[in-house]
């Protein structure tokens, strides 16, 4: 296992690897947000997460780049490229933003209405 040193990261993106993602291609998303973080030398200030299921599979793939705490849905291999980018660049891909976190997480209008939790 590895122990990498973060304190330079400015940027986390979680990656959905569960079920429903995978089905989708999120190991290929996961390799394209890899691939292009290395391409750019970027891997001292981004880190990647695989992660399990985020409670979101209706906007599978599922990216949450934090700190900004902004949820992406239906994301590509390509859309990946670009959202590493665009983070690095202090932006957002706007088009494909479900949640924004102020405070709270608040939807778009793209967002699909989930079950309330109990």
């Amino acid at each position: 296992m590895t122990t990498w040193n973060l304190q330079e990261t400015r940027c986390h993106l979680l990656i959905c690897n569960g079920d429903s993602c995978k089905k989708l291609g999120a190991e290929e998303v996961t390799t394209a947000i890899r691939e292009e973080i290395a391409e750019l030398a970027l891997d001292r200030q981004m880190h990647t997460t695989r992660t399990r299921c985020n409670g979101r599979c209706k906007d599978a793939c599922v990216v949450i780049a934090y700190p900004e705490g902004v949820w992406y849905q239906n994301i590509t291999p390509e859309d990946g490229k670009s959202l590493v980018r665009k983070h690095a660049a202090g932006e957002r891909l706007e088009e494909k933003v479900v949640y924004s976190f102020d405070g709270q997480l608040t939807p778009t209008g793209r967002s699909v209405k989930g079950i309330d939790k109990k």
